[in-house]
This record gives C-alpha cells, sequence and structure tokens, in this order.
C-alpha cells in the first residue's frame, strides 16, 4: 500500500485525505486540521508521519488521524485508514494494531451496536498497551543513557528534554493495570472502563507540566542537534532499544497527542453505548473529566505562551522595585483605575491597579506624559481577605464611600479600602478577586508553576527588545479597564453573599501595546 502511494505521488497523482480526527499541534513543523478537512499527502515515506498541505500550510501530522482517498475530484477511496489507530506513540515495533476502528464501523450502519462499541474497546486496550511500551522505551532508551552521558548532559538540560517522562511512565502503569482488569476479553462490548478514568482523573493534570514544557524541550533539542555528536548519540539510543525510525521529538511528542486523544475515543464509546448500558453514565462523565483536563492544559500552555509580555509589561514601568512578577506571578486577571486609602484618615490617592495571580502592584500615571507608569508597590494577596464595603459612612476609615470594597490583612489590623467610579467596575473588581483565588487555588493543585529556564527565556526576549529599541521600552498607551465577567448573572467568593447586575459593556479606547497586553487577562468578552 505505501507503496502504491508513493508511486502515485512521485507520478503526479492527487493523493488527498480526509481528516478523522482534530489534530492539535505542539510543534512548528506539524500541521493543525480539523474533522473533515482535506489534505493534501506530499510525502508517504514515513509510515506513521506524513508530509501534507492544507491551502497554504505545509507540516507533519499523524497517518493515523486521517483517511486517504485517491483522486479527491473522483472520490475513490484507497484505504480506510483507522481514525483511531495508533499514533508514532502506539505502535510497537514498527507494527500498528489491525483491530477495526470506529471510522471502518461509521461506513457500515447496519453493523450490530454492541460489534461498534467492542471495537472501539479493543482499540483502547490495544493503543495503551501500546503507549506503554512507547513510555518504557523513551524512558529507557532515551533518558536512562541521558543520564549516563554527564559529559553532554547536565541536570538543567535533562530537566527541560524529558520533563515528568516517568512520572507518566509510572502514573500510565498503574492506569493502565486497572483498565485491563475491568476489560471483558470474552465479550468486549460489556466491559466497563468508564470508573477507571473517573478513578484516576487526578492523575491525569501529570500531563500539564509535561505539554508545558514541551516547547522548551524542543528548541532545546534543535540547538542539541546542530552538533553532529548529539545527532549520533540519539539515533544510537534508537538503535539499541529497536525503536521505530522516528526523531528523539517525535517520540516526546506523543505524550502531548495521548492526552488529547483520550476526549475523542471517549465520544465515540460514548456514541456506541446505549443509555441502558452500566458503563453509560460513567463513561459519560469521563468524556466530561478528560475534556476539562485538555481544556486547562490549553489554558496553562497559553499562560505560558503569554509571560513574554508580562515581562515586557514589566520593563515598561518606571522605577520598579524588588521581585520580578514572573517570580510568583503568571496571568493578568484584571487592571483598571480606583481611588485607593491605605490608612484610617489617609488622604485618597489614584492608582492604576494589575491584578495578577498571588498580587497586586500598584503604579502612578505620569503628571505631563499621561502613558508612562511609575511603580508604586504591590499588595501580597495571599495575605489578604476581600471584604465588600456598604455605602455610607465606613467605621474604620471615618469617610463616607460609596462603591467601595476593602483589602484586610489576615495577620495584622492592617487595611486597604478601594473606591471604584462606578457600581458595575466594583463587581467587575470583586470577579476579579474571585477569580484569581480560584486560579491559585487550581494551579497548586496540579503543580502548575513557571520554570526557571522559562523565566529566563522571558528575560532574555525583552532584553533583546530593549536593546534592539535601543532604550528602555514605555507603553504606547495607558489601558483601559478590562472586563473579566460576562454581563449577566454576577457570583462573587463563598465569603460574600450573591447578588445578580445588569449592566453593559464599556466602552474601550485603542491602544496597541495595551490591547495586547489586555489580551493576557482570561475574562476577555
Amino acid at each position: 500500500m505505501m507503496m502504491r502511494m508513493m508511486m502515485l505521488i512521485s507520478g503526479g497523482s492527487i493523493v488527498s485525505a480526509e481528516a478523522v480526527w482534530d489534530h492539535v499541534t505542539m510543534a512548528d513543523r506539524e500541521l493543525a486540521f480539523k474533522a473533515g478537512d482535506v489534505i493534501k499527502v506530499l510525502d508517504a515515506s514515513n509510515k506513521d508521519w506524513w508530509w501534507g498541505q492544507i491551502d497554504d500550510e505545509e507540516g507533519w501530522f499523524p497517518a493515523s488521524f486521517v483517511r486517504l482517498w485517491v483522486n479527491q475530484e473522483e472520490n475513490t477511496a484507497v484505504e480506510t485508514v483507522e481514525g483511531a489507530s495508533p499514533s508514532p506513540s502506539e505502535v510497537q515495533n514498527g507494527h500498528a494494531d489491525a483491530s477495526p476502528s470506529s471510522s471502518d464501523c461509521l461506513c457500515q450502519p447496519a453493523q450490530d451496536r454492541d460489534q461498534m462499541r467492542a471495537n472501539i474497546i479493543n482499540e483502547i486496550m490495544s493503543t495503551e498497551r501500546h503507549y506503554i511500551k512507547h513510555l518504557k522505551d523513551i524512558c529507557e532508551g532515551y533518558f536512562r543513557q541521558c543520564k549516563k552521558r554527564r559529559d553532554m548532559f547536565n541536570d538543567d538540560q535533562l530537566r527541560v528534554i524529558f520533563g515528568n517522562i516517568e512520572d507518566i511512565y509510572r502514573f500510565q502503569m498503574g492506569f493502565v493495570r486497572d483498565l485491563e482488569k475491568q476489560y471483558n476479553t470474552e465479550e468486549p462490548h460489556l466491559s466497563e472502563i468508564g470508573p477507571c478514568f473517573l478513578e484516576h482523573q487526578d492523575g491525569f493534570w501529570i500531563y500539564s507540566e509535561y505539554c508545558n514544557n514541551h516547547v522548551d524541550a524542543c528548541m532545546e533539542l534543535s540547538r542539541l542537534m546542530k552538533d553532529g555528536r548529539y545527532q549520533q548519540f540519539f539515533e544510537a539510543c534508537r538503535l539499541v532499544q529497536q525503536m521505530i525510525d522516528i526523531a528523539i521529538d517525535g517520540f516526546l511528542l506523543t505524550p502531548v497527542q495521548k492526552i488529547c486523544k483520550y476526549p475523542l475515543q471517549l465520544a465515540e464509546l460514548l456514541k456506541y453505548t446505549v443509555q441502558e448500558h452500566s458503563d453509560y453514565r460513567y463513561v459519560a462523565a469521563a468524556l466530561a473529566v478528560m475534556r476539562n483536563v485538555t481544556q486547562q492544559i490549553n489554558e496553562r500552555k497559553r499562560r505560558l505562551e503569554n509571560i513574554e509580555k508580562i515581562a515586557q509589561w514589566q520593563a515598561s514601568v518606571l522605577d520598579w522595585e524588588g521581585d520580578d512578577i514572573l517570580d510568583r506571578s503568571s496571568e493578568l486577571v484584571y487592571t483598571g483605575e480606583m481611588s485607593w486609602i491605605y490608612q484610617p484618615y489617609g488622604r485618597s490617592q489614584t492608582r492604576v491597579f494589575f491584578l495578577f495571580d498571588h498580587q497586586m502592584v500598584l503604579c502612578k500615571k505620569d503628571l505631563i506624559r499621561r502613558d508612562i507608569l511609575y511603580y508604586k508597590g504591590r499588595i501580597n494577596m495571599d495575605r489578604y481577605n476581600v471584604v465588600d464595603a456598604v455605602d455610607g459612612r465606613d467605621d474604620d476609615f471615618n469617610v463616607s464611600v460609596k462603591n467601595a470594597f476593602k483589602l484586610s490583612n489576615k495577620d495584622s489590623d492592617e487595611i486597604h479600602i478601594f473606591l471604584a467610579k462606578k457600581l458595575e467596575e466594583k463587581l467587575r473588581w470583586l470577579r476579579g478577586f474571585h477569580e484569581e483565588r480560584k486560579m491559585v487555588q487550581e494551579d497548586e493543585k496540579i503543580g502548575f508553576e513557571i520554570s526557571e529556564y522559562q523565566k529566563r527565556q522571558a528575560a532574555m526576549t525583552v532584553r533583546r527588545m530593549t536593546k534592539q529599541k535601543g532604550h528602555r521600552s514605555v507603553p504606547p498607551g495607558y489601558p483601559p479597564p478590562m472586563d473579566p465577567m460576562n454581563p449577566g448573572q454576577y457570583l462573587v467568593g463563598d465569603s460574600m453573599e450573591q447578588s445578580e447586575f445588569e449592566f453593559p459593556e464599556p466602552e474601550r479606547c485603542k491602544s496597541p501595546f495595551w490591547q495586547s497586553f489586555s489580551r493576557l487577562t482570561p475574562f476577555r468578552k
């Protein structure tokens, strides 16, 4: 089949493939597509990874994610590639599992539903077994050998290249062990695998760290591969472990693709699971869980991609003091201008506030150049509670307040009071504080943090940009207040009462730099 394909391509025939699955890319050389897209196949010399084109974009894509057609305009099928068949991570010694796939089943509507479900169950079990073999090859064939060569790799390099691959290997072995217990070998359609996903749902969060690190791993590998010694070393590792003919960066990509494939497999399984089946509600719940995991992984990847913008923003603030923002924070939650009173009987001051996870930065606008900000301090949000303030005279500050709220120190009597211009703005700030605490808790749950390598890369990029400009960068415009919530119901934190408020979206001014920085907030409309 492969020889026939290559003959068709070399002979000038149009060889097209229809995407059966969405392909989520994590590397520059990959081709992203959605199910239903048509890809022009340009090179199929590799059994598992093909080179293709969509419009003007070209790149690598997994052959297992498509069904192949020749001469699309004639609509003549040559072969249906198993839509959920083993990807490169799930191929052992060059041989893919030949069990029927869900895409084949869709072409045969008369086929019994139980048989369809059995096919999908068999496919899931097969791909999991191959994936375990693949993880073992990475850990023993690459990682273990690299650790022996201290003359070529230091600890930081190993951490960047392989991330927490050993943790994933250990977790996946336990997961597959439980799957095997639930697998009915005689009647696969009766298997109940949904509970396994639910029991291990917290464990899948370890993929977040790996996916967040993957871009850095590719960059480090690309740098090392410029040295012929490393090319020879990695190729020798592959041959000794008897792995298939794919470069190391292809192997390291497969855990990223694996975590993205779980929702696709579970969706297919649910499609062919009747509601009366004992596994139905568990599969439905598992699908929701795994979609949430992949969504959160993508969200944290987005945050890491934006850390350079945060570093650039800090470089634009004059008279900066203390630690860098990235030492504790990775997300701009909300920003706006308010009046602020720090202590009882103190005078009101107008400041621009930037709420990040873990901290809020206070800035002052230049008296003449209103687009320039000066650093005036920060508040450690981990040490403060947010307290709503009722309109009228405030007992703590002995002043009349409207649209106000307070930050109260958990360990002392220190209190800050803030006055927004409008009630809508106050509600947005309260929601922003609630979301900041929620974000911190979720990050602690999955162990999300910015690595020292990523911080250094962001700092180097900002220094390079500043050097190219020849002067310290300053923001060309002041950012308008951001709206971190959708119009309609407003939900406050657990310590506050719940309320509802309807308000229109505020008008925002135009400013390229600040608009770019504003996109870091996760609550844009």
